[in-house]
C-alpha cells in the first residue's frame, strides 16, 4: 500500500475509498489483510487518479466513465500523459536556450 500510495501521491484512506467505490479495483489481500496490487489495479488507480484529480470528474463520473468506455478513458489519459511530456521537453529546451543566451 505504501508504494502505491507514493506512486500516486494519495494517501491509503484514498485507495480504500476507491476500493469500495469502483468494481475494477479489487487487489488481493493476504492472511494480514495487505493489499496485493497487480498491473491492472494499478491501471485502474491511474485511471481513476485521472479522472478524479486531473480532469476533475466526481467519484460517480469516474466510476461512469471507466464502466463505460474504459478503452477510450485509457487513450486519452495515454495522450494527454504524452502531450505533458512533451510540453515538459519543450519547456526544459526554452530553459536551456535562455540560459545560454546569458551568457
Amino acid at each position: 500500500m505504501g508504494e502505491v500510495t507514493e506512486m500516486f501521491g494519495l494517501t491509503p484512506s484514498n485507495i480504500r475509498y476507491w476500493e469500495n467505490q469502483f468494481e475494477a479495483l479489487k487487489p488481493f489481500k493476504n492472511k494480514k489483510g495487505n493489499r496485493l496490487f497487480t498491473k491492472e489495479d494499478l491501471e485502474t488507480i491511474r485511471l481513476i487518479h485521472y479522472l478524479v484529480k486531473q480532469r476533475g470528474l466526481t467519484i460517480k463520473g469516474a466510476r461512469q466513465k471507466l464502466k463505460e468506455n474504459r478503452e477510450d478513458t485509457l487513450n486519452n489519459y495515454e495522450i494527454v500523459k504524452k502531450l505533458q511530456d512533451i510540453r515538459q521537453e519543450l519547456v526544459e529546451i526554452k530553459e536551456s536556450l535562455e540560459d545560454h543566451d546569458e551568457n
